[in-house]
């Protein structure tokens, strides 16, 4: 399996963009074990890339590759719904329940 890339945009160091964060983190251990990798870009100190992204609101996630290119904004509280989002599945292609 090919290791997914994603950034994540958030604005600032909020409740919000923390728990997008945490939830994110937990949804890639999960399903995706060693294979991915992710960027954190804080729009407040980088907002030349948030526009280069076409970033209306925070947190918003993107998953690069492998393609197609995916987005998910909010919280990202609701895992299941997050890996459908993001097209995500476990390198075995079984399901596995999200916690």
């Amino acid at each position: 399996m090919k290791t997914v890339q994603l950034r994540l945009y958030i604005g600032g160091e909020s409740p919000r963009a923390v728990r997008a964060a945490t939830n994110l983190r937990r949804l890639c251990e999960q399903l995706l074990g060693d294979d991915w990798e992710l960027e954190v870009i804080d729009v407040v100190d980088r907002p030349d890339m948030a526009e280069d992204a076409r970033i209306f609101a925070t947190p918003t996630v993107v998953k690069l590759s492998p393609a197609p290119i995916r987005r998910a904004i909010g919280d990202l509280s609701d895992l299941q719904r997050l890996a459908v989002a993001l097209d995500l599945e476990s390198p075995s292609g079984e399901e596995t329940p999200l916690l």
